[in-house]
């Protein structure tokens, strides 16, 4: 095997307070920048065994994956349904449907609690069962499961608008900056959309940009080992838009079609770090002025209404054009995409179903809504 390691310009990495590279100096080191072709950023040493990188940077190729798929096929995928029927959502609906047969105001608002406390949010939950009370009033619904079918349509109705799945085929190298809180999954998602493009047949290169936190950068590089794809990575404590940028250098150099930049999880009331966002921004627009292409914002499906708050402030602070809502399956429940839809209309481009690399789904509006409801109702 060969690992590709970076020269070394620097001392070794000490805390982030002393080892961030300020704004000056990217200035400068950019200013006039050497053409990529003429000046390698790697110089390449055979080694014996694997072994921990020696210096502050290391970019690791890997030959190959640890196993074939003949080896280990995947598993077969389960079903919207399957993943889902564990919410609160659904399960709400379900017990709702069976303790209320009957189509009165009190079935009504108790299927007003129900969406609000799924947390599809009081505005969207009221104007639904408006709507129903209304058609209801009209004797539009023969029994529940007309009304059922009804739900469903308000339902993929709002959520439609939000179904845009992510092209990175546009540019090359496509960059993809993961920024959200802590715990929400945002390496995780990282593995398993280099999974994705990995099995698209586009060549993917990963950034270690969580320098905070030491076991971050361990994590993606085994998500890297995983799916055979190298990880720019430099010390604990060292400056994330460094790293980052040296990663776009290398995506560059090497016309890899996908960059995904892993960041430091964040409350999105730490006003530093949410500015550190803004400076990787604007470092990487001193190689590509359109980079970030796509800023994907991780949000834990079990958070409920506070994902409202870490939306909008991530959107303010960097610019958010993507959502991904991660851990909808099991005991998610699941509301939360009708809110984030209402109040920002931002794409959702996946939902997490599952810890395996296959469970993270392109959003599909209609998928989704029949997953959240009773089976025996499914499609009108």
């Amino acid at each position: 095997m060969l690992k590709f390691w970076k020269k070394k310009t620097a001392p070794e990495a000490t805390p982030a307070a002393e080892t961030a590279v300020p704004d000056a100096q990217i200035e400068a080191a950019t200013a006039a920048p050497l053409p990529l072709d003429d000046a390698p950023l790697v110089e390449v040493a055979p080694v014996e065994e694997p072994s921990p990188p020696s210096t502050p940077a290391a970019i690791e190729v890997l030959e190959e994956k640890t196993a074939t798929d003949a080896e280990n096929p995947a598993p077969a995928k389960r079903s919207w349904r399957e993943r889902l029927s564990g919410s609160g959502f659904a399960r709400g609906l379900a017990s709702l449907f069976v303790r209320h047969p009957k189509l009165d105001d009190a079935f009504l608002d108790e299927l007003e609690t129900c969406l609000i406390t799924a947390d599809v949010g009081v505005a969207t939950a009221t104007e639904i069962v408006d709507d129903l009370r209304r058609r209801t009033g009209k004797r539009e619904f023969a029994d529940a499961g007309a009304l059922l079918a009804a739900l469903r349509g308000e339902l993929v109705t709002r959520l439609e608008p939000v179904e845009r799945p992510l092209d990175v085929g546009g540019r090359q190298p496509f960059v993809v900056l993961v920024v959200g809180v802590n715990g929400v999954g945002k390496t995780t998602t990282i593995g398993k959309l280099a999974h994705r493009w990995r099995g698209e047949s586009r060549s993917v290169l990963l950034a270690a940009g969580d320098t905070f936190r030491a076991a971050a950068v361990e994590q993606l590089q085994t998500w890297g080992t995983r799916n055979g794809v190298a990880v720019v990575a430099q010390g604990s404590g060292a400056d994330s838009a460094s790293v980052i940028f040296d990663a776009l250098q290398t995506a560059r150099s090497r016309n890899i079609d996908v960059l995904i930049a892993d960041t430091a999880g964040r409350l999105h009331t730490q006003s530093g770090l949410m500015d550190e966002l803004a400076k990787i921004r604007r470092v990487l627009g001193k190689l590509d002025t359109e980079a970030p292409h796509e800023v994907l914002l991780v949000i834990d499906g079990t958070t409920g209404q506070n994902a409202i708050n870490q939306a909008r402030q991530f959107r303010d602070a960097i610019g958010v054009t993507g959502l991904v809502v991660t851990k909808l399956d099991g005991t998610a429940k699941g509301g939360v995409v009708f809110a984030l839809a209402r109040e920002f209309g931002l794409p959702i481009r996946f939902v997490g179903l599952g810890e395996k690399a296959q469970d993270l789904r392109v959003f599909d509006a209609a998928a989704f809504v029949d997953g959240l409801l009773p089976e025996t109702i499914g499609r009108p």
